[in-house]
């Protein structure tokens, strides 16, 4: 637990330094260009395609007019929008998540090495083509896990629990896997990954409970559909803030990990010379080191008579 506390503080310190909030921008300019380039092709086909598919089912039709004489019948007319927004929101989700693990993490990555762990060795474990493909193949995963888990989204208590496992399920293995593939060997990521699976997995749960935050912003009320364009930036720039401290806090606590099983712990946040040394301009995170015993007084001659 002091572990996992340690690198929480710090990668919420992280999240304030120049570098991570420019590179936060990348992942934020590309997310809401396809977010905004899909809304604006197939927001109206998919509004209607759902709208339609509602009127044609007769159960659901009944239920329809049943939740119109309690809620008026404005109702109907957002309800498609917000079923286009409820699909719409993990596919934005997930594309946040391949972004900054794409883009982010491997800058982030660097920066907690070079400021934490600079005499650490990098393996180079995995590869670029590795981590894509590690990525999509957890991605997968996940998407099927949510598609089987949606009748369970219509029970109250488990809609606030299953989505943010998986997402949490989902963070745990692209971010661990990600962290790991430049300096840890094979054997050790996954001697690693299997010795700390509960730690990692509730770093990811939290993310994934940080992650679903912006999904409220739709939920406010049916007004926020007319806002959907804003709403798009604001949530794509939450979910990468959100992943991006996710990716910092891996960080901390992998490479933290890695330095512990290869007998460096000593070595992490350390530097030569043993003070406040910078390094491009910028203070490298140390430990302070226990000053020296003092030496004891010299013994004073006896007073002259």
């Amino acid at each position: 637990m002091k572990n996992l506390l340690d690198a929480f503080w710090r990668a919420g310190a992280y999240c304030l330094h120049p570098k991570v909030i420019g590179l936060s921008l990348l992942p934020l300019l590309v997310g809401v260009a396809i977010a905004l380039g899909a809304g604006w092709f197939w927001w109206e086909a998919a509004v209607a395609g759902v709208r339609a598919t509602l009127e044609n089912w007769s159960l659901i039709d009944t239920a329809l007019k049943l939740v119109e004489s309690v809620f008026g019948t404005s109702f109907r007319s957002v309800l498609a929008p917000i079923v286009v927004v409820m699909f719409a929101a993990p596919v934005i989700v997930v594309l946040s998540v391949l972004l900054v693990a794409w883009m982010m993490t491997p800058a982030i990555v660097n920066l907690v090495a070079q400021r934490r762990f600079p005499l650490l060795e990098r393996k180079q474990g995995a590869g670029v083509i590795a981590s894509v493909s590690w990525s999509l193949l957890c991605t997968v995963g996940a998407l099927l896990a949510l598609v089987i888990s949606i009748p369970l989204w219509f029970i109250p208590p488990l809609v606030l629990v299953v989505p943010p496992l998986i997402w949490g399920w989902l963070n745990f293995r692209v971010m661990s896997f990600d962290v790991l593939a430049a300096h840890a060997s094979t054997e050790e990521r996954r001697a690693l990954m299997r010795e700390y699976r509960l730690p990692l997995l509730g770093i990811g749960v939290v993310a994934g409970y940080l992650g679903a935050a912006p999904s409220l912003l739709w939920a406010m009320s049916a007004m926020t559909l007319v806002f959907a364009p804003v709403l798009v930036v604001v949530s794509v720039w939450l979910y990468t803030l959100v992943f991006a401290f996710s990716a910092l806090w891996f960080a901390h606590f992998a490479l933290a990990a890695l330095a512990r099983l290869r007998g460096q712990a000593d070595m992490a946040d350390a530097a030569e010379p043993p003070a406040a040394v910078r390094h491009m301009g910028e203070v490298i995170d140390i430990t302070p080191r226990p000053m020296p015993p003092a030496p004891p007084p010299a013994a004073l001659p006896p007073p002259a008579p």
